[in-house]
């Protein structure tokens, strides 16, 4: 079961001391000796690296997906009359560092993106943080609208739009290089962003939209609904054209809604260093696509080294990451994967932010609930 590892540590090897042009290489499994794998973000690229950016008002569909307008050390042997755009000489370097790092080294340009606005997020924004972290969100819905792995809403599908018509003149016009590989988390409002954003571009034979889902690479498991997934049936039917990873069950056998029991962030953190490790070393794809949700890009982003960026819903950020193999010993640390969370059995008697969700005390499991916003 894909729960079932608390850390990874990876066997790895290589047999060359450069990677192929274009590819990021991938580490072989060896018996040799026990590896683990560090992440740093490499800043000055991109806008959303820059502690002056406000990611509250942020769009990167405006600015080019935030790529600074800069010089690169390979600018004088690859565009030497300045005729290549500012996304082709970032690839030509980003495919120089890989050409020149040794065998334990390796880089990757991410393509984060956060799905558009799902019902749940409607909803939580109708009845407020508190009450929908304790009452709300481990419903179903409301009678109205249905949250469990939620849909998007209207806005949420012009945002799907938005970032299409994005990407088509990106390709076309800024020459940004069409990611290698695709991935989405395995909720219904991730996997539809995707398919609405890459769908029936003009992409290179070379680099179909052919996405995979990843269960780890789902939004933390919280007890709302909204984090429980579809069968892998009903995923299927819903989006014919995704794959599925090897092991990716029929049933959501992660979701603990039921049992009021909820993922703890250490457990969140673990669990998204494992996907991206998995990534790392069998993709050697050097740009890769990863649709999912703000918490998770979140916990990525501190995986990765980078600082901390909030995307609001069908926002996206890039990352240029360094990952170095390192030696590692034994794992020696244990921790708690799952915790009960607070609910009340009836509508909240307040739901004021910062202050918490107060239940009626006939119906409460607990008096108050101190609520943080889920923001999934």
């Amino acid at each position: 079961m894909l729960a079932a590892s608390v850390l990874t540590l990876l066997s790895l090897s290589t047999t060359s001391l450069a990677w192929e042009w274009g590819k990021s290489g991938k580490w072989s499994q060896s018996h040799e000796h026990k590896s683990a794998i560090n992440y740093t973000t490499i800043s000055g690229f991109f806008l959303q690296d820059d502690a002056a950016t406000d990611p509250k008002t942020f769009d990167y569909t405006t600015v080019n997906y935030g790529l600074i307008n800069r010089t690169y050390p390979t600018d004088r042997e690859f565009d030497r009359y300045g005729k290549k755009t500012q996304w082709e000489r970032f690839e030509y370097y980003v495919n120089t560092l890989n050409r020149n790092a040794g065998g334990d080294t390796q880089y990757k340009v991410l393509f984060m993106a956060r799905h558009g606005e799902g019902y749940h997020n409607a909803a939580e924004s109708y009845y407020g943080t508190p009450a929908w972290n304790c009452y709300w969100g481990p419903l179903d819905g409301n009678g109205t609208v249905i949250w469990r792995d939620a849909r998007l809403t209207d806005a949420g599908l012009a945002q799907c739009t938005k970032a299409h018509t994005f990407w088509a003149n990106a390709l076309a016009v800024a020459k940004i290089p069409a990611p290698q590989t695709y991935y989405s988390s395995p909720l219904a409002r991730s996997a539809t962003t995707a398919n609405l954003t890459f769908g029936g571009l003009a992409l290179p034979k070379s680099r179909p939209f052919k996405p995979t889902v990843k269960e780890l690479l789902r939004e933390g498991i919280s007890i709302r609904t909204c984090d429980e997934r579809s069968s892998k049936t009903a995923l299927k039917a819903l989006l014919p054209a995704f794959r599925f990873e090897d092991g990716f069950t029929e049933d959501d056998e992660l979701w603990r809604g039921g049992e009021d029991e909820g993922e703890t962030a250490d457990a969140q953190r673990r669990r998204t260093k494992i996907v991206l490790d998995d990534i790392f070393v069998h993709d050697d794809s050097t740009w890769v696509s990863l649709t999912t949700h703000s918490g998770q890009i979140s916990v990525s982003l501190s995986v990765l080294g980078h600082r901390t960026f909030s995307l609001s819903t069908g926002q996206a950020i890039p990352v240029l990451v360094k990952a170095q193999r390192i030696s590692a010993g034994s794992p020696t640390t244990t921790i708690v994967s799952f915790t009960a969370e607070p609910t009340c059995l009836a509508p909240p008697v307040t739901s004021i932010s910062g202050q918490g969700c107060v239940c009626a005390s006939a119906t409460s499991m607990l008096a108050a609930v101190t609520a943080t916003a889920t923001a999934a």
